[in-house]
């Protein structure tokens, strides 16, 4: 039960932590949305049904994530303009 209740703390401090910025840079999003997704797989698989993101939540992170891969897929350069190849 210690698991379940320091999985939902870390969720809960997640959740407020994203609330209070509102405008996260991209990375900073991505970041976050790989983190509740880890957790939410993590709970999923302890069967903490407690505390685990909202399935909106979750299809938006995952949106996200995938969305990102995509753009990075095709960019040629980095953030700082490097050539990535």
């Amino acid at each position: 039960m210690r698991g379940g209740a320091l999985a939902l703390t870390a969720i809960a401090v997640m959740l407020f932590a994203s609330t209070a910025m509102a405008f996260p840079g991209e990375r900073d999003r991505l970041n976050a949305c790989k983190s509740l997704i880890d957790r939410a797989t993590q709970a999923q698989q302890a069967g903490a049904a407690l505390g685990s993101p909202d399935d909106a939540e979750l299809q938006k992170c995952r949106q996200i994530v995938k969305e990102c891969t995509l753009r990075d897929s095709r960019m040629s350069v980095d953030e700082q303009g490097r050539p990535l190849r």
